[in-house]
């Protein structure tokens, strides 16, 4: 019988660490799938493996170190099996590449898949988009509507199996009723859950006719949704659980809303402000006046100060939109707009002539400066 340490090619006294970290590189570089058809690797990998399960355990290492074998219960015992650390060597199921990287390096292939019944991973419901005009106003101050949306429901005739309640389950012929296929790519196989059960290695049945095997069935709601103040175009409204049925139990997706806002005829809209234009006639203007402006909560008193410019911009704070997320509101901005008298009539001509006279001004002064 070989020197179990020599095989690993580690010292007798290298600690379980040691000897696990050296298998693990014996193991990666004899392994029969990455040497196909190569007795002389595949012998020297059970020897390795035969080693290996004798120095990791502290008992067995006492025992081995203190009278060289197992005895009945030893690794001898095993030689002639054809499993070693959980691989099966049989050529009619051998493990594949990622199978054995799994045993070797923990979780190196990544996790197996855990399925659902009958295989199915529950799957989360598809969202839905819903595009939604909605008047300056409605948007500005939010509006609660009802809408109408198409979306997949449960499937009433096979309870949401996509299965025809009929029917029986059959092996999948896929993977044999393994639940897992094999793909080799060059010398090397890879395993892999079969696609066609998911893992499951059993096919449930026909398709459902109601569902055709989806487990859901097209249909139409008609739902109230709240849409907050200060949306703007393009905004998204998320409506959560109101999209698709999950499949196999899964959740449903959401409803998102894409908000498109009409232009009003006095308001723009500049961020969370309001923008709007105030015609003044000249003795508004030069004098100063309150007026009676519109504003998102109804009219509003203005004043204009004296000596106010065509132009001229003037705000009314917290009286803009409010931002859905700060609950902050913008400011009304209001631009002057000095709008002249019509001067048809002749005596409309005169006074201002005469206003010229009384208090003459250069407008272009600094023009010229």
């Amino acid at each position: 019988m070989k020197d179990y340490y020599e095989v690993l090619g580690v010292r007798r006294d290298a600690s379980i660490s040691d000897i696990k970290k050296a298998y693990r590189k014996l193991a990666r570089k004899y392994h029969p799938d990455l040497n196909p058809g190569d007795k002389a690797a595949e012998q020297r990998f059970k020897e390795i493996n035969e080693a290996h399960e004798t120095l990791k355990d502290p008992a067995k290492k006492k025992q081995y170190d203190l009278y060289g074998s197992l005895g009945a219960h030893g690794p001898e015992s095993g030689r002639n099996g054809g499993h070693f650390e959980g691989f099966d060597f049989s050529r009619s199921g051998g493990s594949s590449f990622g199978d054995i990287f799994e045993t070797i390096f923990g979780n190196f292939a990544g996790p197996r898949s855990q399925t659902g019944k009958k295989g199915l991973r529950p799957e989360r419901g598809e969202d839905l988009h819903y595009s939604m005009n909605l008047q300056f106003i409605d948007a500005a101050r939010g509006i609660e509507t009802a809408i109408q949306v198409g979306h997949k429901q449960p499937c009433a005739a096979c309870k949401g199996k996509g299965i025809d309640p009929a029917s029986k389950q059959s092996t999948c012929p896929t993977c044999g009723g393994q639940g897992r296929v094999q793909k080799q790519s060059g010398f090397m196989k890879f395993g892999s859950i079969c696609p066609n059960c998911g893992g499951s290695g059993v096919l449930a049945g026909a398709p459902c006719r109601a569902c055709g095997g989806d487990g859901r069935v097209e249909t139409t709601s008609r739902l109230r949704v709240r849409i907050p103040a200060g949306v703007d175009n393009d905004s998204k409204v998320r409506i959560s659980g109101k999209g698709n049925t999950g499949r196999n139990g899964g959740p449903p997706g959401d409803l998102i809303i894409t908000i498109h806002v009409s232009p009003h005829k006095v308001f723009r809209r500049s961020g969370q402000n309001l923008e709007m234009f105030l015609p003044v006639t000249y003795a508004e203007a030069a004098l100063g006046a309150k007026i009676e402006i519109p504003t998102l909560d109804g009219s509003s008193l203005f004043k204009v100060p004296p000596g106010t410019s065509s132009g001229q911009k003037l705000r009314l704070k917290g009286k803009g939109i409010v931002n859905p997320k700060t609950r902050e509101y913008g400011d009304l901005v209001v631009e002057i707009r000095i709008v002249p008298p019509s001067t048809k009539d002749l005596k409309v001509r005169e006074l201002l002539k005469e206003i010229e006279k009384v208090a003459p001004y250069d407008p272009r002064e600094e023009l010229r400066r």
